[in-house]
């Protein structure tokens, strides 16, 4: 997938999560477990763009693991949703599918990195 491409699927990913987090209920577990998944969803995309602006492949490798990491972590915050039944699973469904996808590129993206800086 073309980093252009990436980058656009990620601010995609981060305006659902922004439009998701806007429809939680109003009761303290889905405020807190909101803002987390907030947090960690839309610094998916704020990441990639930094590693696209990496000035070295180091710098590159190390802003891609954040990416992972911000995009495991969001899939945690996701399942939580649903399995303390804050949010119905067929509707969490589509942006679970979605961050599962996203780190399974990424995952992809810097096993290629690194296969190309040896």
């Amino acid at each position: 997938m073309k980093m252009e491409m990436l980058r656009n699927r990620t601010k995609q990913f981060a305006l659902r999560i922004v439009r998701m987090f806007a429809v939680l209920p109003k009761n303290s577990a889905a405020k807190v477990i909101g803002h987390q998944v907030f947090r960690s969803g839309t610094s998916v995309a704020a990441n990639l763009r930094e590693a696209t602006r990496a000035r070295s492949k180091s710098e590159f490798l190390s802003k891609l693991g954040i990416v992972e990491q911000e995009l495991d972590e969001t899939i945690l915050w996701l399942e939580l949703l649903v399995e303390a039944q804050i949010v119905p699973a067929n509707r969490m469904a589509a942006l679970c599918t979605e961050a599962d996808e996203l780190l399974r590129i990424i995952v992809a993206s810097i096993r290629t990195a690194k296969k190309r800086s040896k």
